[in-house]
């Protein structure tokens, strides 16, 4: 009985050890949404950053005229020059790639260089208001260069993100200081419109620096056939054709703008909600940012156009963004 009552004891021990020992499930659904297109010439995706002119016509969404506008224009230079520094864009090159095992973005051969000096922070300069897209901050990538900066020059940089066209149109209001932004046409419409200027050490305002591209994902059994398809196009073809749900973001921003650009033009997709308005049974614009989008695309079995930064960080997420 000794020896029965031991063995019992033994028993209990040997499946207490390994309870306590064996690791607890993942009942976290992997991501079922896959990249299927992307290296495409046409998905070349370049960030610039521009410093706003406090002199520029400022307007809010009405197209009133503001006032009393005041921008930090050495708080907004000295970010503009850090990030162009090698100890940034060193980093900027560096970013997921421990993580993901791959590079999240890229440092253009000819982005310009700044080797001058950067003002520290004062007390009437320490706040730079920030205004960006919501592909940058969901990447991560601000996360990671922004303390680097903070801490070695004394600023605070308040971070809103958007779409690139409400990015923007933030700094038309007079509510930023600069802009980091995705949209090529946007930008240059924004400079012509007097509201960039060129910021000390640099030729033009607009500066760009670093790029990724934009990837076509959707549901891994892929029933539209886009990863067989010759090209983005082809693939964007393919999806209109089959009627296959696509998630769009549909808020003006710099994603949004190049995937309007890649329907076939007979559809007449534009940003305009009467333009698509036959295609609701497939199209969906969801007016909100890239995270966001991502998980609807993953919970309706759909397609998307996303930057790649911000897709390998949902997926390593496993789908889920804040």
């Amino acid at each position: 009985m000794k020896k029965l009552i031991s063995l019992l004891l033994a028993l209990v021990m040997i499946m207490g050890l390994t309870a306590c020992t064996t690791k607890p499930k993942d009942e976290t659904p992997a991501v079922d949404t896959v990249i299927l297109k992307e290296a495409d010439d046409k998905m070349l995706n370049t960030y610039s950053a521009i410093a706003v002119n406090p002199e520029a016509p400022f307007v809010d969404a009405d197209g009133n005229a503001v006032s009393g506008v005041y921008v930090n224009t050495a708080g907004a230079n000295a970010l503009i020059q850090w990030l162009l520094s090698e100890e940034a864009l060193k980093m900027a090159g560096e970013y997921g790639y421990k993580e993901y095992g791959e590079y999240l973005f890229y440092v253009l051969e000819n982005a310009p260089k700044y080797t001058g000096e950067i003002a520290k922070a004062t007390e009437e300069t320490k706040t730079i208001r920030l205004s960006t897209t919501t592909s940058v901050k969901d990447s991560g990538l601000l996360g990671y260069l922004l303390p680097a900066f903070e801490a070695a020059y004394g600023y605070k940089v308040e971070v809103q993100s958007a779409g690139t066209g409400k990015a923007i149109a933030a700094a038309k209001a007079g509510n930023a200081d600069l802009i980091l932004v995705h949209s090529k046409s946007q930008e240059e419409t924004f400079v012509n419109d007097g509201f960039g200027r060129v910021v000390e050490g640099f030729s033009a305002e607009r500066v760009s620096f670093i790029y990724n591209y934009f990837v076509l994902c959707g549901p891994s059994a892929d029933p539209a056939g886009v990863k067989a398809a010759a090209s983005v196009l082809d693939a964007f073809k393919a999806i209109a054709d089959g009627k296959h749900k696509f998630i769009s973001r549909g808020d003006g921003s710099g994603t949004h703008t190049k995937e309007l650009a890649l329907w076939p033009e007979s559809l007449g997709i534009t940003k305009e909600a009467d333009s698509f308005k036959n295609y609701t049974e497939w199209y969906v614009s969801a007016n909100t940012g890239m995270g966001a989008c991502l998980v609807m695309a993953e919970e309706m079995d759909a397609y998307i156009l996303t930057d790649k930064a911000t897709f390998l960080t949902f997926v390593a997420n496993k789908g889920v963004m804040d």
